[in-house]
């Protein structure tokens, strides 16, 4: 009897799941066959599609051997997306918070971007909220909005921070009115609070728009965008950016540039060329000369959402297209020797100052240095000092803006300088050609020079000055190797200002280098300067004071070595660059191989070089630098300069040379602010010198020590 009792129980278990399955089909049967029409009538959830950008990939600035100077580091970044954000302030408040509490809790609490200053809010557990805002935030641009926004909530003028920050809390959805109690009621912690009520006025303030995103995070990981892209549908995008990262922390920081965001004064020039507002341009330096390689072509992202704003998919219509890789001439090798050499050569004059006198050095704190290639004037180095690191501009700016002696100034392309006796150079060169003198053309150099006497001025040599002494019958080689003034006071007399600026002119002085940079042109002393300005009318005497490189003569590193490179071509002057070549991303192809542009010309006899050259040998050899060079492993030639300032200031010093001697490949020329004498600059050319001949030294050294 149990036994049947048992069977019954299973068989009507069998049938009520017989009839429940059976029902089930049944109804899955009706909807896909009976119950098709009724669907296909409905009316389906409308989908809307909308264009993004995506950013393209910086090119990357590389040395002339490969050695990466600039390169791109991806990061990715969480942005709110106006197109797609709640319109309800509260659901808003809430996406944004999920992010940033989940950013702190996976220890990424720094990734979170801060507001720009505005009403600054500041928590106060278990009290409430305090407000304050600086006078300098109001007088700004951002101040204005400010203002604006708060007297459109029908805020009063002349209301306290408080009520205006009690508009904000309800306007943006922080707080709502309780009014039973008719108070604030928050919705959030007091801590939350404080920071929406920061970035929301933020985001007004920053121009959030459909073209303008926000960024909420930056450097987001892995985790964190898995959480972002699966509990924030909307509202949520993530952007892969790549920031710029300097692989010679602290050095070519004067040439290489910055990027950032368009400034207002280019915004125009940009969006004229179909930059969008937000695109990340050069600031200056190489990045800003070479935006039209460096710049890629933003791509096409389609995204489809829902009625309620869902993203349903994404799509990529447009491939970005990278920028090209550009090539600069410079070796960063020599680039690194030279900054050092510069730096610690200041110091050491400043050093050894302090057993010489006053104004001998010790106020050395600054100068610049420039090699060039005679042949191509490409730029191998180009230095200033004192300098900044551009891996930390950003944290470094409130220094490095107001520091002493101007570490954001490049001297090498904007410092001015009195040349000194390397003028006198160019002024042998002018008086050979035309005849004034020949080789063994001698002078009788008295000391006081009396050409002028009745009018009464009467220079002297510096000999003169120093001892009371004069050279004597003196040539062009040997006042070259002794840089005396007498020489050519009396030189630069018959000359004439006329001549003397015709040729300094064709050698670069006083004109663009060429360089791709912003630079300064110098002056080059002459009546038609002193007409141009309003100055003083240039009388004989100025004549002879531009003839040994004072006056009003007035140039930058780079143009001296242009004008020493074009003497050693033979007057051919080449326009000095920095763009070596242009490769295509990643360097698999040449785009653009720069060639060397021949600015002007003019025939240096070989003699009057010969003769010239014999006598900038001298200086390195038996004269001013023989301290430093005399007994060099590679023979060199060149010309110190020693240029006043002040009377209160040691002289600037001045050193232009060039090697090897019998077949010049490079020049390189260093100033030093108050460095006391040329001399004192040979130090660090010796040191670039010693960097680019390294291997025949070493191949001379290894021959002495073979038996």
């Amino acid at each position: 009897m149990k036994k049947r009792d048992n069977i019954i129980r299973i068989w009507a278990i069998a049938v009520l799941y017989i009839v429940i399955a059976l029902v089930y089909v049944g109804r899955l049967l009706y909807l896909q066959v009976s119950g098709q029409d009724y669907y296909s009538m409905s009316v389906p959830s409308r989908t809307y599609s909308r264009t993004v950008a995506i950013q393209a990939q910086r090119g990357e600035i590389f040395d002339r051997n490969g050695n990466a100077l600039v390169s791109n580091d991806y990061s990715h970044n969480i942005i709110l997306d106006y197109a797609s954000l709640s319109a309800d302030d509260r659901a808003s408040n809430d996406i944004v918070m999920s992010v940033v509490d989940a950013a702190r809790i996976l220890g990424l609490a720094d990734c979170i971007v801060e507001p720009k200053e505005s009403l600054v809010v500041e928590a106060e557990p278990g009290i409430g909220l305090s407000y304050y805002m600086s006078d300098s935030f109001l007088d700004s641009s951002r101040g204005r909005k400010y203002t604006k926004l708060v007297r459109e909530l029908n805020v009063e003028d002349g209301a306290s921070l408080e009520e205006q920050a009690e508009a904000l809390l309800l306007h943006y959805g922080i707080a709502e009115w309780n009014r039973e109690e008719e108070c604030l009621e928050y919705s959030y912690t007091y801590e939350s609070c404080a920071f929406l009520l920061e970035l929301r006025l933020d985001m007004d303030l920053s121009g959030f728009s459909s073209v303008s995103p926000y960024t909420l995070v930056e450097g987001a990981n892995l985790e964190l965008l898995t959480f972002a892209e699966e509990n924030c549908p909307r509202g949520v995008l993530v952007q892969v950016t790549a920031d710029r990262v300097y692989n010679y922390p602290g050095y070519a920081s004067h040439i290489l540039g910055r990027v950032g965001k368009i400034t207002g004064a280019k915004l125009e020039y940009y969006t004229a060329l179909g930059y969008p507002m937000d695109a990340v341009v050069g600031l200056d330096g190489v990045e800003q000369a070479f935006e039209e390689y460096l710049r890629g072509t933003d791509g096409e992202m389609r995204i489809t959402e829902d009625s309620y704003g869902n993203i349903l998919s994404t799509e990529v219509t447009k491939e970005p297209q990278p920028g090209h890789d550009v090539y600069l001439t410079l070796d960063i090798e020599m680039q690194m020797v030279a900054e050092r050499a510069l730096a610690e050569n200041i110091f050491k004059i400043r050093e050894e100052a302090q057993w010489s006198g006053p104004l001998h050095g010790e106020d050395a704190s600054a100068g610049a240095m420039t090699v060039l290639d005679v042949d191509t004037a490409e730029i191998l180095a180009i230095c200033s000092y004192p300098t900044y690191n551009l891996a930390t501009f950003n944290e470094d700016w409130s220094v490095i803006s107001t520091a002493e002696p101007g570490p954001l100034m490049n001297r090498a392309l904007s410092g001015t300088y009195a040349p000194g006796s390397t003028f006198k150079v160019g002024v042998s060169v002018a008086a050979l050609e035309e005849a004034i003198i020949e080789k063994n053309t001698y002078i009788n150099a008295q000391g006081m020079y009396m050409y002028y006497a009745d009018s009464g001025y009467t220079p002297r040599c510096w000999l003169y000055l120093l001892a009371g002494q004069s050279h004597g019958p003196i040539n062009v080689v040997e006042a070259i190797q002794e840089s005396c003034n007498y020489f050519f006071y009396d030189v630069g007399r018959r000359l004439t200002i006329e001549k003397m600026n015709e040729y300094c002119r064709h050698f670069g002085l006083g004109q663009p280098t060429g360089i791709e940079l912003p630079e300064k042109t110098g002056i080059l002393a002459g009546p038609d300067y002193r007409a141009e300005n309003g100055l003083n009318q240039w009388s004989p005497g100025d004549t002879l004071q531009a003839a040994i490189g004072q006056s009003d003569n007035l140039f930058t590193p780079l143009q001296l070595s242009v004008y020493l490179s074009t003497i050693l071509n033979g007057g051919t002057r080449y326009s000095a660059h920095l763009l070596y070549q242009v490769k295509s991303y990643g360097g698999e192809r040449i785009l653009h191989q720069n060639e060397p542009k021949v600015v002007s010309e003019i025939d240096i006899s070989d003699d009057h070089l010969e003769t010239v050259r014999e006598g900038m040998r001298g200086v390195m050899d038996n004269g001013s630098a023989a301290s430093v060079f005399s007994g060099y492993a590679i023979p060199v030639g060149g010309k110190t300069g020693t240029a006043q300032v002040s009377a209160t200031k040691s002289d600037n010093g001045v050193m232009t040379a060039f090697a090897p001697f019998d077949d010049p490949e490079i020049v390189i020329s260093c100033i030093i602010e108050q460095g006391s004498g040329g001399t004192e600059a040979g130090y660090s050319v010796r040191d670039v010198f010693d960097y680019y001949f390294r291997e025949e030294i070493a191949a001379m050294a290894a021959e002495e020590d073979t038996p």
